[in-house]
């Protein structure tokens, strides 16, 4: 009797600490993500390119809450042509944020993410300043292919950004925008317009350590 219940209480302890692990989920994990952008535009002689690259890293504060921060840059450059001068704009991106997670089904995940991009530099040439923050919410769905690594799948429901360009030697100008469900990419369009940091649809990968 006495071996019985010595290995039932084994048995107990060692499901009840499984439990509290269980239960613990990726609190204290880190995760590495990061966003890569290029684009090419060329009219005639005069081509814009545009390069992205803002890596991304995160920690789970509860099993379901994770905060994290990007810190990337972003470059656009012109090529030279016999009427214009070659161009080239250098911007430092910096954008904290916060998820929260509800289990779906098994390894399937929705979840809310809040985010509040800095986007802030200079374009050489003309000597303007660009200055942006924002605010966006999103919303998607992660996969947890294993323990180490997912793919998420996730859509912009809510953007807001205020945009501050500032000529040297010109009026500066402030562009303010507000979308649902949408945001367009930064590109050359910010002097016509200001620009948003990420898509509405986006997928990715993610690494959990």
């Amino acid at each position: 009797m006495k071996k019985i219940l010595t290995l039932v209480s084994i048995a107990f302890i060692g499901l009840t600490a499984k439990a509290q692990d269980s239960n613990q989920g990726l609190k204290g994990a880190w995760f590495a993500t990061s966003q890569f952008g290029y684009q090419q535009t060329k009219t005639a002689d005069l081509k814009h390119t545009n390069l992205s690259v803002i890596p991304i890293v995160g920690t789970f504060i509860t099993p379901t809450v994770a905060v994290g921060a990007g810190l990337g840059y972003i470059n656009m450059k012109s090529d030279p042509t016999l009427v214009s001068k070659a161009s080239k704009t250098d911007l430092i991106v910096i954008q904290p944020l916060a998820r929260k997670y509800w289990n779906v089904a098994g390894s399937l995940y929705f979840f809310g993410q809040a985010a509040l991009p800095i986007i802030t530099g200079k374009e050489k040439e003309k000597d303007t300043k660009i200055n942006q923050f924002g605010l966006s919410v999103s919303g998607g769905f992660d996969y947890f292919v294993t323990k180490y690594f997912s793919v998420e799948f996730s859509y912009d429901l809510v953007n807001f950004t205020s945009t501050t360009i500032d000529l040297q030697g010109g009026p500066k100008t402030t562009v303010t925008n507000f979308g649902l469900a949408h945001m367009a990419n930064v590109d050359s369009a910010y002097l016509a317009g200001g620009s948003s940091l990420t898509t509405p649809l986006s997928v990715g990968f993610k690494f959990i350590f």
